[in-house]
Formats: structure tokens, C-alpha cells, sequence
């Protein structure tokens, strides 16, 4: 599966369980911020810097996914073995 097509499936399943991801420019918070979960309101919310590569903002959104319950639902069998493997590691 092409970087930019798992991707898309990342943020799919991610909508599925209630997380919105949102991309942003980091590098205008004039301080050191990085990407990740965070709850605002009692709902939760994934940022992501926007000037990260493709590459990265997957590893970086599959990392807080495999902690989320989707066992139960399906997934793209490439996508499901993408997070297997991010939560052996």
C-alpha cells in the first residue's frame, strides 16, 4: 500500500474511533511542540505537524492507534498488518 493511501486509511480508522486528526505548522508555536493525542471539550483530538513526511505521520499515528480497541473492527488487511506491527515495537 502506497504512503499517502495508508495514510488515508490511518485517518479513517481513526475517525471511526472518535479521534479527529488535524494537521498543523508546529513550527509557528514558537515552542517546542510534537505530535500526538490529546482530549479538548471530551473530544479527542490527533495533531500532526504538518511538515512531517508521509513516512512519519504514519509511524507517528499508528503508534497511538494500536492502543485504541479496533479489534473488532475491520480494517484493510495491509492496515491491520501495519499495526500489528507498531505494537510489537
Amino acid at each position: 500500500m502506497k504512503p499517502e493511501s495508508l495514510y488515508q486509511e490511518l485517518i479513517a480508522l481513526a475517525e471511526k474511533l472518535g479521534i479527529t486528526v488535524l494537521e498543523h505548522n508546529f513550527r509557528k508555536a514558537g515552542i517546542k511542540v510534537e505530535s500526538g493525542l490529546c482530549k479538548i471539550r471530551g473530544k479527542k483530538h490527533f495533531f500532526v505537524d504538518k511538515h512531517k513526511t508521509t513516512h512519519e505521520k504514519n509511524e507517528i499515528l499508528a503508534s497511538c492507534l494500536t492502543k485504541m480497541p479496533h479489534e473488532n473492527m475491520y480494517v484493510f488487511p495491509a492496515l491491520r498488518d501495519f499495526l500489528d506491527k507498531h505494537a510489537q515495537l
